[in-house]
């Protein structure tokens, strides 16, 4: 992500689901084979860091006056904030080679609680109606977030950051770019500043379908790296964000989901089209665009991963 002579092209796996090995068994997977041992991968360790309300909020706040309930329910000083196997997550960073990315953010939509339908229309409808409200809810989760990232780094190494941002469809993101600008990009800045104090220089907007008429303003607020998962691939095509945007774009992923379901020549059309070049001009991490699920055959699967290691290797 330097741009600079790597020893090696680094490869995540996101994890290969139980009920995934199970199909891929009936194809011909060996029943005591070991996934990670016939396809290695980078150690990758994501830590995910309590972002939600606790106690769980019974009514998510109305007005600006229901805020102070709010804020009550967002204490960084919690332990139980952080993972329970956190002194051990702590000491197997500190003695291998693990890439360690930290989330710190779970995007717009998951902390204003939208998890259906209803809490969707009545959080639109603020956007609109209590403006305010909104920009202080998103204010009070940041200020919140930075004090746990804070903690966080003063005892553990962190490689990347991660702010997950599941913001629109396939036909773009669902608020203008001006409106997440002002609501969330805003926001997100005391944890920027703590990221930025803390060294990681890796910021990594992780979002998924359409997302690219936001790309210019989460540049411009620090933002370095790209993990589009799940897109619209002509409007997320990476090698054209590459092209449109350079070096201040780094990028994870890219490899369309939908070749590795139609089988050897579409998965090699869509490698060759898409990763070597981007391995070259570096800053670029291959990676399928989405978790496999249990509708990629296990021979496709094989064919993808031996196909991108001969690629990776030149």
């Amino acid at each position: 992500m330097g741009y600079g002579a790597p020893d090696r092209v680094p490869y995540f796996e996101e994890g290969i689901r139980e009920e995934v090995l199970e199909v891929w068994r009936t194809q011909g997977l060996p029943a005591n084979a070991d996934i990670s041992k016939m396809f290695p991968a980078d150690r990758q360790i994501e830590i995910a860091l309590d972002l939600d309300p606790r106690p769980e909020l019974q009514k998510w706040p109305s007005t600006v006056c229901d805020l102070a309930v709010f804020r009550k329910h967002l204490d960084a000083d919690d332990p139980g904030r952080r993972p329970d196997n956190w002194a051990e997550l702590v000491r197997t960073s500190a003695r291998d080679e693990s890439v360690v990315m930290l989330r710190v953010h779970r995007g717009f939509f998951l902390t204003m609680g939208v998890r259906a339908w209803k809490r969707f229309h009545e959080l639109m409808s603020l956007l609109i109606e209590d403006p305010e409200l909104v920009r202080q809810a998103m204010e009070i989760q940041g200020r919140f977030a930075a004090r746990l990232v804070e903690r966080t780094l003063s005892e553990i190494k962190v490689d990347a950051a991660v702010f997950s941002e599941p913001i629109g469809g396939n036909g773009g993101p669902l608020i203008a770019p001006r409106m997440y600008e002002d609501f969330v990009l805003k926001s997100y800045e005391p944890v920027l500043a703590a990221l930025r104090r803390g060294g990681v220089e890796i910021i990594i907007f992780r979002t998924y379908a359409n997302a690219r008429l936001l790309i210019p303003s989460i540049l411009k607020w620090g933002f370095n790296c790209l993990w589009a998962c799940e897109v619209n691939l002509e409007a997320m095509d990476y090698a054209d964000l590459r092209r449109e945007f350079g070096r201040d774009l780094r990028l994870i992923g890219g490899i369309d989901l939908d070749a590795l379901r139609r089988g050897p020549a579409a998965i090699r059309r869509e490698i060759e089209r898409t990763v070597p070049q981007l391995i070259a001009d570096g800053g670029y991490v291959p990676l399928a665009d989405g978790r496999i699920r249990e509708d990629v055959p296990f021979e496709n699967y094989r064919y993808y991963r031996r196909l991108l290691e001969n690629v990776i290797q030149g």
